[in-house]
């Protein structure tokens, strides 16, 4: 009998299964005596025995071959559990009737090692050709167990294992996941790390696979050296990769992770640098990583040889189109002879030329640069080769992807329709308005694919949507309006037709509101835009007296807007609109009315000169220019917008609003956005005068300027005010007034004209952190509000000087009514069972009446009844249209409970009366 068997240790407590385990059967043969000898001892496989971490491969005892041949008489398998015996021989070649030899018994005993799918494995039945195959089936896995890993969640790494439950157990499995766990920590730089498999015995043939997993330390590249640079010094290079050295000031930088994907892109980003500089001849000679014997760190050391300085050339375009003149694409080219070479300026000159071919309707237009290298002069011509090609037509526009949109709104966006000359600028365009529509996901190209014939092009728009439907229901808290609660339902793809619903409510201590609106882009099929909002939005204004905020006047306003547009020309477009509101605009009157009326001594005279309920009619237009690539998060391009609205269509409020606004982005590279952003306005009032001191424009139909528009100031807080000064009387007698602006009243009066610029670059971050929505941005703001007229003072307090020449501001006294309009008086009079006098309110001039109006009874007469009003000092600041400036930084982070800015910005220009604030926030709002 012949006998092979594969053993390893099944122990229940978990015994050794390394990474390099290869269990395999030991074939041990008997000697086949001659027929009619006596059978031979037999050799069977001992009990199991723990196996080595990596067992070298399974040694194969040669065997003398059989005296004779002998055939195989029967043929079966004894064992098998879940495979069939079928399936067992059918890894074999071993079969019934055929003859057998020692080496036939050895193959078949290696096509069972090689299937994988047995533990032990042997043949008997070899004396008499019956043979008899004994196989012990590999286990079932039961569960898949990881231990140690905490710096890669358990699914992400069960999802890159073959070995699962319910699967059988194979040592090949085993030593691939092993490689593709270690691979997964080695891309985290962890090249420590290390794995060791478990295995637990089961009953019915079941095991427990166990991973048990030593991450070790994050491998950080500690020092790049670089060999062979004369031109640049070590941190010029250092500074053009994407590895970085670890240092403490990037501690939570990934860059300091040794990758060795990173390492060749680091090689192509040195050899981009070098031939932006000139210098056509550089190579990386070298690049090697050694990791420190702690396996904690790496020392990447590049040998590089620079070369010599190229100048360009003659720069000469041969085109083999007879539409282009060479000459002159040669001089549109920023190519010039005797400039320094650059390798990316000779690959944009490439791509206009590529582009000026697509705008002329040649799609597949081959240019290749042609390289003229003098060593001698040191120079670099290039002649630009453009292949012959024919004019191409746009033989179909394919739409893919869009379950929910209607194909109507993708195509009505795409600038050229099947059976159109091709234009690479008019397909750029058309990418830059689907991406515009924020109905898909970011980044969406056009892809340019050859059609039926050369000279026909498919144009095939990939779409991946993205949810349209937004549903906000939050609660926050605001530098600008304390605690918020708001719902928001905004729907901008409605029944996937391009149109835009949206309902909100809005409530917080100083403002609530309640808007519906509707859009339809593009009415009847046709390019028209059509929309309507209603609205009824309740605001409090308010002044600060020290770090309370004090409510001053209510707004109300209740109304609706009607918008309709059109486009002009690509780029232009215009927008009309008609809207009416309903303003009623009040005073606490416990706080600022006296005897029924607005009293200038509490409110100030610009607040009483507000109240009023009126009407508000009023028509508009916008003329717009936008290039942007997208209106969401644009990258680049420019828009501008020029607005007017007329308030006097019937109504009691007339005026000419005007306002301009413009902006331009850049992307700037590396990830760096780079935008400027201006605006202005100025509204004239058609209204006739209402007195001296008094602005036509009302308080509540001027602009305003600050947080959040003007970073580095508080809201309201540019612009003309009224500052309200208390006197205080010292110790001595001597009067001054309150200089501490936390005790100041401050009333924002608005301006007639304004104006605000910003500069912002966007800083690019890590992955990581464009995964949280995290867009950090620098800017610089400069800006003012101006030309109200002067208000007249509130009041004219009188004074008093007294021996010294020391004068005293008095307070006023004004004289007290009832609600019927009397006059009030106050009664001297001595309350029964007291000794001191007291005062009451009386109508009576002299004596007294126990009910205000009633007959009066005695003749002493009675003093006047006053309220005194302490005196105050009002200036009137901030009128001016000098520039107010200010620098900072601040992050947008889309946070798991809502949008969230921080700004910390730091006013540099100031004007007299402004209020400064160096960090504001928002959260649980849009902004």
């Amino acid at each position: 009998m012949v006998t092979a068997i594969n053993g390893y240790t099944l122990a229940r407590n978990g015994a050794l299964l390394l990474a390099g385990t290869m269990l395999s059967g030991v074939p041990v043969w008997a000697q086949v005596a001659p027929a009619g000898a006596a059978p031979a001892a037999q050799a069977r496989s001992g009990p199991p025995r723990a196996q080595a971490a990596a067992p070298a491969s399974v040694p194969t005892t040669p065997v003398a071959a059989p005296v004779s041949q002998t055939l195989i008489k029967t043929l079966r398998v004894e064992g098998s559990q879940r495979i069939e015996p079928e399936t067992v021989l059918s890894y074999t070649k071993l079969r019934v009737g055929i003859p057998y030899t020692a080496e036939t018994l050895d193959q078949a005993l290696k096509d069972l090692q090689a299937s994988d799918l047995f533990a032990d494995y042997s043949i008997a039945g070899v004396e008499d050709g019956n043979i008899v195959l004994r196989i012990r089936e590999n286990p079932i896995i039961n569960r898949v167990i990881l231990e140690g890993n905490k710096a890669l969640k358990a699914d992400k790494i069960t999802k890159e294992i073959k070995l699962a439950p319910r699967q059988i157990f194979t040592r090949t499995a085993v030593r691939q996941d092993i490689a593709r766990i270690i691979e997964l920590y080695r891309r985290q730089g962890r090249f420590a790390a290390v794995v060791d498999p478990k295995m637990v015995n089961l009953d019915q043939n079941r095991v427990d696979v166990v991973f048990e997993i030593s991450e070790g330390p994050k491998s950080k590249v500690r020092q790049i050296n670089i060999l062979g640079n004369e031109v640049f010094s070590d941190d010029k290079i250092r500074g053009q990769m994407a590895t970085k050295q670890a240092r403490l000031f990037r501690l939570l930088s990934s860059a300091t992770s040794y990758d060795q994907d990173r390492l060749s892109y680091d090689q192509q980003k040195l050899r981009q640098f070098y031939l932006t500089e000139g210098y056509a001849d550089f190579r990386v000679t070298s690049a090697v990583a050694e990791l420190t014997p702690d396996k904690k760190d790496f020392i990447i050391t590049y040998v590089v040889e620079e070369g010599k300085r190229y100048k360009f050339g003659d720069v000469t375009v041969d085109s083999q189109i007879r539409d282009f003149d060479n000459k002159k694409l040669a001089s549109t080219l920023p190519l010039k002879k005797g400039e320094w070479y650059n390798a990316k300026l000779v690959e944009d000159s490439v791509d206009n030329l590529s582009q000026t071919a697509g705008l002329f309707g040649y799609a597949f237009t081959e240019v290749n640069p042609e390289f003229q290298k003098d060593v001698d002069t040191l120079t670099m011509g290039i002649n630009f080769n453009i292949a012959e090609a024919k004019r191409t037509y746009v033989e179909r526009v394919e739409i893919n992807g869009n379950s929910q949109t209607q194909d109507k709104v993708v195509r009505r966006e795409i600038r050229l329709a099947e059976g159109d000359a091709f234009n690479s600028f008019q397909v750029k365009r058309s990418q830059d308005r689907i991406n515009s529509l924020g109905y898909f996901q970011d980044k969406m190209e056009i892809k340019q694919t050859p059609g039926s014939a050369p000279d026909r092009v498919i144009l095939e728009t990939n779409l991946e949507e993205r949810s349209t439907g937004e549903l906000q229901l939050s609660a926050g808290y605001s530098s600008l309006e304390r605690f918020i609660i708001q719902a928001n339902i905004t729907q901008r793809n409605f029944r996937g037709k391009g149109q835009e619903l949206r309902a909100g409510v809005n409530y917080s201590s100083y403002s609530k509101s309640i808007e519906l609106g509707f859009t339809e882009p593009y009415l009847f099929d046709k390019n028209i835009a059509l929309g309507g909002d209603i609205f009824r939005r309740d605001y409090n204004s308010f002044n600060y007296v020290g770090n309370d905020r004090q409510t001053t006047y209510s707004q109300v306003s209740t109304g609706f807007q009607i918008r309709a547009g059109v486009p002009l020309t690509e780029f232009w477009s215009l927008s009309g609109r008609y809207g009416l509101s309903y303003d009623e605009v009040g005073l606490d009157q416990a706080s600022y009315f006296t005897n029924g009326v607005c009293d200038p001594l509490k409110a100030g005279r610009y607040l009483c000169e507000a109240l009023g309920n009126r009407w508000t009619s009023s028509i508009g237009y916008s003329l717009i220019y936008d290039t942007l690539n997208s209106r969401l998060r644009p990258t680049a391009g420019q828009r501008f917008s020029f607005s007017q609205d007329f308030a006097g269509l019937g109504g009691d409020v007339k005026y000419i609003r005007t306002r301009a606004e413009g902006s331009k982005f850049w992307n700037l590279g590396s990830g760096f956005i780079g935008s400027i952003i201006a605006e202005g306005g100025y509204i004239h009032s058609l209204e006739k005068s209402r007195g001296e001191g008094v602005d036509r424009v009302r308080i509540t139909d001027r602009f305003y300027l600050g947080e959040p528009q003007f970073r580095g100031f508080d809201i309201r807080g540019v612009g003309p005010r009224v500052l309200r000064q208390q006197y205080v009387t010292a110790a001595d007698g001597t009067q001054t007034v309150v200089t501490d602006r936390n005790q100041i009243v401050d009333d924002a009066l608005g301006g007639r004209a304004y104006y605000l610029a910003r500069a912002e670059i966007e800083i690019p971050l890590g992955s990581g952190a464009r995964e949280l929505g995290l867009r950090p941005t620098i800017y610089a703001q400069i800006g003012s509000l101006f030309g109200i007229t002067k208000p007249l003072p509130t009041a004219v307090f009188p004074t008093s000087v007294d021996a010294a020449g020391n004068v005293t501001v008095l307070p006023i006294n004004t004289p007290l009514f009832d609600s019927a309009g009397r006059q009030l008086y106050f009664n001297t009079y001595t309350p029964t069972g007291a000794t001191e006098t007291a005062q009451r309110a009386t109508t009576c001039q002299a004596g007294y009446s126990d009910t205000l109006g009633g007959a009066c009874s005695g003749a002493e007469a009675n003093v006047i009844a006053t309220s005194a009003i302490a005196p105050f000092k009002e200036t009137f600041l901030g009128n001016s249209p000098r520039p107010r400036l200010s620098v900072g930084i601040g992050v947008n982070w889309n946070s798991p409970f809502g949008p969230l800015r921080i700004d910390l910005a730091k006013a540099i220009l100031t004007q007299p009366g402004d209020d400064p604030k160096l960090i504001t926030f928002n959260v649980g709002t849009q902004f």
